[in-house]
């Protein structure tokens, strides 16, 4: 059987595709001169022992492109493209090992793209922990971890390995977190166990109560291990997002299925104090401390008055257990501002004289929602 004709373009359209034909050709040209001029940097960096990411030059070169953007494209299109042609020029100049949670389709993965680009090798770990040793022992240079949910709060092992490990915080990513109910066949019938990260299946358990109140409810360590799954067991469903979908094959049977709309989640990068130190002020900073105190009455209540003080704002206040089987606790603080700004480091320099153990996370700029 022949098949049909296809329609034939008129002058007009066809002469603006050859119009873009042309400017293709000279975008490839520029992008290879540009990867060219990279990897001559690449040689100099490496002569001088200097750090070959640099997430600050990345935000300074993208706030440029947006600001000299004339149009049509949006801002954050832009800004999407020129994150991408850094990353593959950085490839260039040294590939950036990324641990991040696996298999490929988490939204670990898609935060880790977000801030280092698709060029990045990544190094999927089955949790969080694995996250953190291949990070600290040096076989990947970063590491993207879930340090705190919207609606579920903190992840608390993320904040244990930051107390046990030398890693620490030089960026954040806040991916909004929509969650889809994948399956092999488009349909809700016969899906006896949904599989998924705890945090997830939290995430959605009004929705899962009425639509699938019957179903097993299956903890896994990421949403993609969860669709995985359930490409090869028919009667398993999983809860992630697109990518996963795509990676493995599955229908997105329902759209959207966390109890909150805005359901965000806040994404740490991790690495080595000698892979790269820590970032200079940006201007808009979080700082991130772990810090304990004497056993006494008031000691908690102390902490705050140094901060107070300085004018120093407090965005984030947990606490967790030291496992030392005396009730003592470790707090986790989130603060406004950079220790290199002189009312921050007055505030930290008193606070620090308050407690009994004082470690700096990390201050890295704040993402943006």
């Amino acid at each position: 059987m022949s098949q049909a004709p296809q329609p034939q373009a008129t002058p007009a359209l066809a002469q603006l595709r050859d119009e873009i034909d042309r400017l293709d050709r000279q975008l490839l040209q520029l992008l290879n001169d540009r990867a060219k001029v990279a990897e001559q940097v690449g040689e100099v960096k490496k002569r001088e022992g200097s750090a070959f990411f640099r997430p600050d030059r990345v935000a300074q070169v993208i706030e440029k492109i947006k600001a000299n953007n004339p149009g049509p494209l949006k801002g954050e299109h832009v800004a999407a493209v020129w994150r991408e042609i850094m990353s593959a020029c950085l490839a260039l100049e040294s590939p950036q090992r990324v641990a991040v949670l696996g298999p490929a389709g988490t939204f670990c993965e898609q935060a880790a793209i977000e801030y280092f680009g698709g060029a990045a090798d990544f190094l999927y770990c089955n949790n969080f922990d694995e996250v953190f040793h291949a990070t600290a022992a040096g076989s990947a240079q970063y590491g993207v971890v879930g340090i705190e949910n919207s609606t579920e709060g903190v992840v608390t092992r993320s904040l244990d390995m930051l107390l046990h490990t030398p890693c620490h915080i030089v960026g954040e990513v806040s991916l909004l977190v929509r969650h889809n109910l994948l399956h092999a066949s488009d349909s809700l019938q016969d899906i006896d166990v949904v599989a998924a990260h705890p945090q997830a299946l939290a995430q959605c358990q009004a929705w899962l109560a009425k639509h699938l109140p019957h179903a097993e409810r299956r903890p896994v360590e990421s949403n993609a291990e969860g669709a995985r799954l359930a490409a090869i067991n028919p009667s398993w469903a999983a809860i992630a997002g697109e990518r996963a979908a795509q990676q493995f094959g599955l229908h997105i049977v329902s759209h959207a299925i966390q109890d909150q709309a805005y359901n965000r989640t806040r994404f740490a990068i991790i690495c080595l104090p000698d892979t790269l130190p820590m970032p200079a002020p940006s201007g808009k900073d979080c700082t991130s401390l772990i810090i304990s105190v004497p056993n006494r009455p008031g000691a908690v209540y102390d902490l705050l008055a140094p901060l107070k003080q300085h004018g120093v704002s407090m965005t984030r206040f947990e606490s967790r257990p030291a496992r030392t089987g005396e009730w003592e606790y470790y707090f986790y603080i989130d603060i406004e501002g950079h220790p290199q700004q002189p009312h921050v480091a007055a505030a930290l320099q008193e606070l620090q004289t308050l407690c009994a153990f004082y470690k700096v996370l990390g201050a890295y700029p704040l993402a943006k929602a």
